[in-house]
């Protein structure tokens, strides 16, 4: 039976009084059951906040993810940077597993002077060791998606990510739809990525973005835009969902939010189906 968690990347715009907990109720008001933690910038939560947000979502039925911080490269020449980079995921698996939430978001690293074949083999170590170090913390629910990116120059091919969720324990791919759209030349067949995940990983439950992106000098970039820009469209995406017997979650990061979000739940509802 199919079972969808759809929400903003973040608190919604329409929150009046700008806070974790009141985005998380705001979701739950808006008829929508996710929410993705942006600590986008750094992990600024405390641990009071974190299991207060982390109870609220409970009892309201509001899935939760995050998203670690972007100034992450597990590729990085400099060792400083690459320890950095390991601390601010172990950060955010850290306050998620507080909130009793999901997968974290990490946009994992830029191949540099390495070819990716190298950058692979650096990335795992430094995986193995940040799951080494949850593991002796305690952190057993949290997993680390690594994250589908539309830059060349980043690690995150779709292949990329599967296989080191089948060689790391609790890593997981984190299919961000338009950036897998970007890396495959400005096309996607959803029901083959679908597919191809779910035979090669296993995994019950699949955490996902969704926006359009901007088309610049004859590709798409890295530049999030409304989804009625149709690039990747949605639709196409919500039918093959509906078909399959899978879990997933959508996360809009889009620029408007809940509005997108919203717009993503009327199309699934007019194909028949009910967050609720």
């Amino acid at each position: 039976m199919t079972k969808i968690y759809l929400g903003p990347a973040g608190i919604p715009l329409s929150t009046e009084k700008k806070s974790t907990v009141n985005g998380i109720k705001k979701v739950k008001e808006l008829g929508l059951n996710a929410m993705e933690i942006e600590f986008v910038r750094g992990v600024n939560m405390s641990e009071k906040g974190a299991i207060e947000a982390g109870e609220i979502a409970s009892q309201l039925g509001v899935r939760l993810s995050a998203h670690a911080p972007y100034y992450i490269n597990l590729c990085a020449e400099e060792k400083e940077k690459m320890e950095a980079s390991k601390n601010r995921i172990f950060d955010t698996a850290h306050r998620l597993e507080l909130m009793g939430g999901d997968t974290i978001a990490i946009h994992t690293a830029f191949y540099g002077k390495r070819t990716p074949e190298e950058c692979y083999e650096i990335i795992k170590q430094n995986m193995l060791e940040i799951t080494d170090r949850m593991k002796d913390s305690g952190i057993k629910r949290v997993k680390l998606g690594v994250e589908t990116m539309a830059k060349e120059t980043a690690f995150g091919t779709l292949e990329e990510v599967v296989k080191l969720s089948k060689e790391v324990p609790r890593v997981v791919p984190y299919i961000d739809w338009a950036h897998t759209f970007a890396r495959l030349g400005g096309k996607i067949n959803y029901g083959e990525v679908l597919d191809y995940v779910i035979k090669e990983t296993g995994i019950t439950h699949i955490n996902s973005h969704f926006e359009s992106l901007v088309f610049r000098k004859g590709k798409y970039v890295d530049v999030h835009k409304s989804i009625d820009d149709n690039a990747p469209p949605f639709e196409p995406l919500a039918k093959e969902l509906i078909k399959r017997d899978i879990s997933i979650t959508l996360i809009c990061e889009s620029p408007l939010l809940e509005e997108d979000a919203l717009k993503m739940k009327k199309v699934l509802e007019d194909l028949g189906y009910s967050l609720s």
